[in-house]
């Protein structure tokens, strides 16, 4: 069963830049409410799309570098990578209906 991996700045390029397969990667936090809300959301995805979608998740307290390299303000924040490139952000929590809306195009 697919489960959100963990995602490092050390991890980063390997893992999503050069991931042959889309992958959803969530900026998060600990101390977050709504990034603890929206963990449920983001697991379900996971299951979903399994073997067309990998999720990763990337603590910004300790993943400092990727996080401002890609400009994330507010969390959770969730950027989806495809041939390396990010092709959709959604910031704040968001209903699970309107996620897989935003992600369905990149997925067919």
């Amino acid at each position: 069963m697919a489960e959100p991996f963990e995602v490092t700045d050390a991890t980063f390029v390997k893992e999503v830049i050069k991931s042959g397969t889309p992958v959803l990667v969530d900026f998060w936090a600990e101390w977050c409410g709504p990034c603890k809300a929206l963990a449920p959301t983001v697991r379900e995805v996971a299951k979903l799309y399994e073997g067309k979608l990998k999720v990763g998740k990337l603590d910004v307290d300790t993943n400092t570098n990727t996080t401002m390299q890609f400009q994330v303000m507010g969390i959770p924040t969730l950027i989806l990578f495809k041939d390396g490139q990010a092709v959709e952000r959604i910031t704040g929590l968001i209903p699970k209906d309107k996620l897989l809306a935003k992600l369905k195009p990149h997925l067919a």
